[in-house]
């Protein structure tokens, strides 16, 4: 498989660079797709679901996607193949091909990401909550680097994952490539998430 090459697994969810998702693996098409990464040690791409489920058919999945690479396998509760991965790269889907057994692969562009970025004094409000809900949390998201708070791609990301945003919403920020225009984005959401 070349490397703009990539196998999808479309979710109803979407996971960001440096977030942590765990799966349950039970269809055929991706049982082969979780043993060949773990044989060739590569990733595949997590996109959201734009028509259609899950579970059968193919379904249609957005053009920007995160790589997944798998960090963890576990058996769960009801006997099912369970991973865990982390988001990686972020990606465009040029063009896709359905195989045989039902699998989506797409050709790729990898999108550069933004150079390491200081988080703005006009922006400290969301590392003060993203501390403040990982301190609630408790471990292991209570023991991150306090250094990791400085860095506004981070938390833009994690914020991302963390407040109750819609799902659409959350595709969106994937697909926002500037930190600062992330942030900003999630601080003109905050006074949506106070109580009344």
């Amino acid at each position: 498989m070349s490397p703009n090459c990539l196998p999808l697994f479309p979710l109803g969810t979407v996971l960001f660079p440096g977030g942590v998702l765990p799966l349950r693996i039970f269809e055929p098409r991706y049982l082969d797709l979780i043993r060949d990464c773990s044989r060739q040690g590569s990733g595949f791409g997590v996109c959201l679901i734009l028509e259609g489920r899950e579970v059968g058919e193919p379904a249609v999945p957005a053009a920007l996607g995160c790589e997944a690479r798998i960090i963890d396998f576990s058996t769960t509760g009801d006997g099912l193949l369970g991973i865990t991965v982390e988001g990686a790269r972020r990606f465009h889907v040029e063009r896709t091909k359905v195989r045989d057994n039902g699998l989506i692969v797409a050709d790729v562009r990898w999108l550069d990401e933004a150079p390491p970025t200081r988080l703005g004094p006009e922006h400290e409000l969301l590392a003060t909550l993203l501390q403040r809900l990982f301190d609630r949390a408790g471990s292991p998201h209570d023991k991150i680097e306090k250094s990791r708070f400085a860095d506004a791609d981070w938390i833009g990301w994690r914020l991302a994952e963390w407040l109750p945003l819609a799902v659409t919403e959350r595709q969106h920020l994937l697909q926002v490539d500037s930190p600062q225009a992330r942030l900003q984005y999630l601080i003109e959401r905050l006074p949506d998430f106070q109580p009344e």
